[in-house]
């Protein structure tokens, strides 16, 4: 196995007729009654068909769907890959012309999708892969939707986050290349602000949609030259947002450092004049990654060739900021840790301050490591100050028999270095573990580390019992939940860390 998700399980197989590695997506089918798992099951094969039909550089190939022990197997390319949405939990804040570089390419699958008639309806960063080359690539086209739509029609539940909707989406209307555009765009204001632009309020989905229904987005922060771009792809009326091919045109320019094209200006007005400016922004605040150095070209010669001769300086140019952005995405795949760009010695009379972490950059580092557990231990790992980390074989384990993470009390700084934060823990077996635990930080590296993680309240939930026969039932005794307070260093116990 290779993935889970909350819709399916990925695992890695062998194609023995054509001898080539694939992806094996076995989609799930929670809770539902053999009529609704019938349905569920001709529409992941309808929709498996469709997506087949695509074939572009910037999406993940869909080869076949097939039917195995009554659930919907989808059989795709295999990607050695990363997600977006993994380097944003391991590094926060990107910088805003890598991630013009990844959205061009994901722009121009989807442009492809939409002249195939498909409407991916789940553009999120989990969705997004990037190879070690840089190439990104779109997944999951109209599938993980396609299965689990008779439960949501059925019961009203929403499968998954909907901090990425539209907010046609999130008032009932049915999904189209435009609700498309605002995901991708969602998905990339993410990306530079470490923040969808609606927030992220995974504990209470249904007030996060009433939030996404009135479609009001706070103007990015950080987006620097992507911000008229994100105005663009962002607005409220699905009918005056860019489409996905003027969305890859635009994204690219943003990457390459040309000039936007004219339909984006309008759009940017939006966010207010201050949208406008298309430069680069200085450097951002601790934790902004790859912000010291924008993309530029260099400056011009002080003889200017005629403007009849400057397409070759232009492309030169762009060819230069797009190979200089995919060095970057590349070493950012490759380091566990953010890797700031080198900035260059300040003179005998300049003199650098590092800005003072603030309590908002704690809690997020406190989020960030949660969420790369159970999947992603390793760099978990990394995320833990020197004087605390355990033997890594033993913490790897540990994790490893941990279901899933759950955050349930946001995290909430209490101090200059100290974060408290609430999670539950699910064990194959159904046993939940629920803790609240205050997080210590050091504050003197480049991204905050935890030094201390005091144990303030644990309850264990039992696994619910299995369903028995009316006599047993008469006979069953209510189950208890086994609660415990204390505190103090519970590092390197059982699945404390």
């Amino acid at each position: 196995m290779v993935g889970r998700g909350a819709m399916g399980v990925v695992w890695q197989a062998t194609d023995t007729t054509l001898q080539r590695t694939v992806a094996l997506k076995q989609l799930l089918q929670p809770n539902l009654d053999p009529q609704l798992a019938e349905q569920a099951q001709q529409r992941a094969m309808r929709e498996g068909r469709i997506a087949a039909r695509l074939h572009h550089p910037n999406a993940v190939a869909v080869h076949d769907v097939v039917i195995d022990n009554g659930l919907p197997v989808l059989v795709m390319e295999y990607l050695p890959s990363r997600s977006l949405a993994d380097l944003i939990a391991e590094h926060g804040r990107l910088a805003p012309e890598l991630v013009a570089h990844v959205g061009a390419q994901v722009a121009a699958a989807l442009s492809a999708a939409h002249a195939a008639g498909i409407v991916h309806r789940d553009v999120k960063p989990a969705n997004i892969l990037i190879t070690e080359d840089g190439t990104a690539k779109l997944t999951d086209f109209g599938i993980s939707h396609a299965a689990g739509d008779v439960a949501l029609t059925q019961t009203g539940l929403f499968a998954g986050t909907p901090a990425f909707l539209a907010p046609e989406i999130a008032l009932g209307h049915r999904p189209t290349p435009a609700s498309d555009v605002f995901s991708l765009g969602a998905t990339l204001y993410a990306a530079v602000e470490d923040s969808p632009p609606f927030g992220d309020d995974a504990e209470n989905p249904l007030a996060l949609l009433h939030v996404i229904a009135a479609g009001q987005i706070r103007a990015p922060q950080q987006a620097g030259p992507l911000t008229p771009v994100l105005a663009a792809m962002l607005g409220a009326d699905p009918a005056r947002r860019v489409d996905a091919g003027q969305a890859s045109e635009a994204l690219y320019a943003t990457a390459t450092g040309a000039p936007l094209p004219p339909f984006v200006e309008a759009a940017a007005a939006q966010w207010g004049e201050g949208a406008t400016v298309l430069t680069a922004p200085a450097n951002g605040p601790a934790g902004t990654l790859l912000d010291a150095q924008p993309l530029q070209h260099p400056a011009p010669p002080a003889t200017t060739p005629s403007r009849g001769n400057r397409g070759p300086y232009i492309a030169v140019g762009a060819a230069v900021a797009v190979v200089a952005a995919i060095v970057l995405l590349v070493s950012l795949l490759n380091s566990a840790e953010p890797t700031p760009v080198a900035s260059p010695a300040p003179d005998s009379q300049t003199t650098t301050t590092t800005p003072a972490v603030q309590p908002v950059d704690l809690e997020r580092a406190a989020l960030r490591y949660y969420r790369l557990l159970p999947e992603q231990p390793a760099q978990a790992w990394q995320r833990l100050a020197p004087a605390i980390r355990t033997d890594r074989t033993s913490y790897l384990a540990r994790w490893r028999a941990v279901e899933s993470v759950m955050v349930f009390d946001s995290p909430r700084a209490t101090g200059d270095s100290t974060v408290h934060i609430g999670v539950t823990l699910r064990l194959p077996d159904g046993t939940r573990i629920r803790e609240s635990r205050q997080l210590g930080f050091t504050t003197d590296t480049p991204t905050p580390l935890i030094s201390s993680m005091t144990l303030l309240d644990r309850e264990r939930i039992p696994a619910p019992e299995p369903p028995e026969d009316d006599e047993k039932k008469h006979d069953e005794k209510p189950g208890k939940s086994e609660k415990s307070h204390g505190k103090g260093d519970e590092k390197g116990k059982g699945h404390d860390d």
